[in-house]
């Protein structure tokens, strides 16, 4: 008999700056100065702060639903019309007629939705300018603190920052190492929209106040906001000129801060009276409380899994600036590098994705922190692969909870799918989204161009992570109230929106993302580039994954439903099946092997969706080396050429046997190549844009290598295959991980290897099930 599971046994501030955890800290010996990519991010899920640790602090703040401005309608009223003769165009092959149509009446307008905006800055003059020493900028990744220390005319100085979730408002210590010595001015500022300023001094219990308020825009429907902060000064005096607040001669000043906006609370004296409450609580309080609360609860989620892959002896203790230099020339040198950006990738979501109640946000382009008004990409969730990439880490390393604000999404964005589903394609049930949203849950196309634009895949994608939680998490009440309404709206889309094509249930018009083919002879116009086609491969993939989901979903919760027995026995056995070349031996992106990629190395791997993230592509040895086949073809024609890319390629490798050295040298390369100066991913390296994607990607890809549990035993016991170390580095000849999971409800509570050999694991059933080697 089989059991459930089958082992597979495969190859903070007080620290001095000569003992530095170079597997924890991230430190550095001077300031950002004004390079936002160089600040210390820090939150509590809601609020995020960027940390510049200037002789002037300044302070980026942000409040995760301050986008700019309200819903909008951009639905294209003439796309149901068109979609029918659309597929005509591309059944017969006049491939250009039917990417112009598309186009025409198909994109939204406007073309793009909201954009994630700044919230405010805070800045903190202490007077210091010339003749700073001994300075030092610092980062915890295990209790999500953050602070600066340096000697100014004599006396230590100290800044010491805190995200409290249990609280709900950042916190700021302000310490010098002589009575006296504070002098501080504070102020607020935002260069756009703002509608109030002010400041008070309060000699009461309540703290000093600065606040502003703001629209996001000026458009109908702007999101308004209130922002405040508090100030609590022990010894000196406090002054105000009704816009700043200045503190001559302290001892120590604490500082308290929150906003709160119209998307949470419509009424603008609502928002006002919620950041009130929070920081009276926490000025009566006291830092040290809301700092012990802070600690203890970011510490727990750090805490889950620990990760040691050696040590980097000297090379470790160095400021990061110098560690990333000497790792571009000698990634060997450093491995406590690896562990560290594991160990900065869980605090980054655990810092900017936290359950903060029934509109919680999950995190977008760059988390929760961004400077700009037109951020790259407007900073919104790209569903055709970064927002899910954002949580690949989180049920695999132990960080479920941060999960939540996915779903809080898709909830708020399925009534706008439904009306988009029935406006667009004629779907008088279920919901699409394309291959972006916002806060909203806006579901129109975005952008205007046959690679990217008409992608009704979005909610597909979505609803394969809420089946992944429940598997991971094995919680079926999560499966009964949260996963399957997602599943069921999710399949009566497609129930509808498929069409027959070669005797197979097709979708389309689709596309694979952000790519394009060059149509080939026997279509109209030869030689033209053109994104848009029917009977995608990663389509298909999406498809098998979300009707193979509904069959298990529905087997789980006994239902008999006609969503069940239609999905699994109409729909499921009737998708093209994947298709490999007989010229390239490769997996065919696109449904005809005379189509040819207008980029060979196209950094999308979208037709290894179901190789990885997925599971299809791996249940057929013939399938699975197609798709290496692919993936080695594209990496030489120079894929991987963005962070987000490159993790991707880290974790399909981790995937495939006997490649656990390309998974790795991945991984390096990623470290090597994208990242910027405080360790966050940049799109394309240098000075490109910060995009969060990338360094969730590869704490998933070192995960993958370690415990993988993607595999199911087959028969009527079933049961889940967990691989331990089943993609093992050959560099890393030693370590031990505590606090993965595996899906099944199993964790791996300790797994340890030396001379790159397994030596021991202990791996518990979190849900009445049984281990078995």
């Amino acid at each position: 008999m089989l059991f459930p599971a089958l082992l597979i046994l495969g190859v903070a501030a007080a620290e001095a700056a000569t003992a530095w955890d170079g597997s924890r800290f991230a430190w550095y010996d001077s300031d950002a100065r004004t390079d936002f990519k160089s600040a210390l991010p820090i939150g509590n899920g809601r609020l995020g702060v960027a940390i510049f640790g200037t002789g002037v602090e300044k302070l980026v703040l942000n409040e995760n639903s301050v986008w700019s401005g309200g819903w909008l309608d951009r639905a294209n009223p003439k796309s149901k019309d068109a979609v029918p003769a659309i597929r005509k165009m591309l059944i017969s092959g006049d491939m250009t007629s039917a990417g112009k149509s598309a186009m025409d009446n198909m994109a939204g307008n406007p073309t793009s939705p909201r954009a994630y905006n700044p919230l405010v800055n805070m800045a903190m003059d202490f007077g210091h300018g010339s003749g700073i020493s001994s300075y030092t900028r610092w980062l915890d990744t295990f209790q999500g603190t953050a602070g600066v220390n340096y000697t100014y005319g004599g006396t230590n100085y100290n800044r010491e920052y805190v995200a409290s979730y249990p609280h709900g408002v950042l916190a700021v210590r302000l310490s010098a190492g002589q009575p006296g010595k504070l002098s501080v001015n504070f102020a607020l500022s935002r260069s756009q929209w703002v509608l109030s300023q002010t400041a008070s001094v309060n000699n009461g219990a309540g703290g000093h106040k600065v606040a502003l308020s703001a629209n996001s825009g000026q458009s109908s429907g702007a999101i308004t906001f209130w922002s405040e902060a508090r100030i609590v000064n022990s010894g000196g005096t406090a002054t105000s000129d009704g816009k700043t607040i200045s503190v001559s001669g302290a001892n120590t000043i604490d500082v308290f801060f929150d906003a709160e906006s119209s998307y949470r609370y419509p009424d603008a004296s609502g928002a006002q009276a919620e950041v009130k409450r929070k920081l009276d609580a926490a000025v009566a309080a006291g830092y040290p409380a809301v700092r012990s609360a802070a600690i203890a609860d970011f510490s727990s989620l750090m805490g889950r899994v620990k990760l040691d892959l050696g040590s980097s002896g000297n090379s470790g203790q160095q400021p990061v600036p110098a560690r990333i230099s000497n790792f571009k020339k000698n990634p060997d040198s450093d491995p406590q590098m690896m562990t560290l950006m594991f160990n900065f990738g869980r605090h980054l979501l655990a810092s900017s994705s936290r359950d903060t109640g029934s509109l919680s946000l999950p995190a977008n382009l760059q988390g929760i922190w961004n400077q700009d008004y037109s951020p790259a990409w407007q900073s919104k969730y790209t569903i055709n692969i970064n927002l899910e990439m954002n949580y690949w880490p989180a049920l695999v390393t132990n960080l479920a909870d941060t999960h939540k604000p996915v779903f809080d999404l898709i909830n708020v964005a399925i009534p706008r799918g439904q009306t988009m589903a029935k406006t667009m394609y004629g779907c008088d049930r279920g919901f699409v989204l394309h291959h972006n949203t916002d806060l909203w849950g806006d579901a129109a196309p975005v952008d205007k161009g046959t690679p990217y634009t008409v992608w009704p895949m979005g909610a597909a994608w979505l609803s394969a992570d809420a089946m992944e939680h429940y598997r991971f998490t094995q919680n079926k009440t999560f499966l009964a109230q949260v996963a399957w309404p997602i599943l069921r709206e999710t399949a009566e889309f497609y129930h509808c929106h498929l069409f027959k094509w070669n005797n197979y249930w097709t979708a389309g018009p689709s596309l694979s993302p952000e790519h394009a083919f060059k149509v080939p002879q026997d279509m109209t116009q030869s030689g033209a580039s053109e994104g848009i086609d029917i009977s995608i491969e990663m389509d298909n993939q999406l498809l098998h994954q979300l009707f193979t989901n509904i069959g298990q979903a529905c087997a789980l919760l006994n239902l008999t439903v006609p969503i069940c027995t239609t999905s699994i026995t109409t729909y499921l056995p009737n998708l093209r099946p994947p298709a490999i070349s007989p010229t390239t031996g490769r997996l065919q992106e696109w449904r005809s092997p005379s189509y040819t990629d207008t980029e060979p190395g196209h950094r999308h791997f979208s037709p290894l969706w179901g190789l990885y993230p997925g599971q299809q592509l791996a249940q057929s040895a013939n399938l699975t080396a197609a798709a290496v086949a692919l993936l080695d073809h594209r990496i030489a024609s120079g894929s991987a050429s963005t962070g987000w890319s490159r993790a991707w390629a880290v974790n399909l490798y981790a995937r495939v046997a006997g490649r656990a050295d390309d998974a790795w040298r991945h991984a390096q390369q990623l470290v090597a190549t994208f990242l910027l100066g405080n360790l966050w991913n940049s799109d394309s390296g240098g000075t490109s844009p910060f995009q969060i994607d990338g360094n969730f990607g590869l704490v998933a890809g070192v995960a993958e290598m370690l415990v993988q549990s993607h595999e199911t035993v087959e028969g009527e016991d079933g049961g889940v295959v967990v691989h331990l170390l089943p993609a093992l580095p050959g560099k890393v000849k030693e370590g031990r991980v505590e606090g993965l999971l595996a899906r099944g409800g199993f964790v791996v509570e300790e797994l340890v290897w030396r001379a790159g050999k397994f030596v021991k694991a202990r791996v518990k059933a979190r849900s009445g099930g049984a281990v078995t080697k």
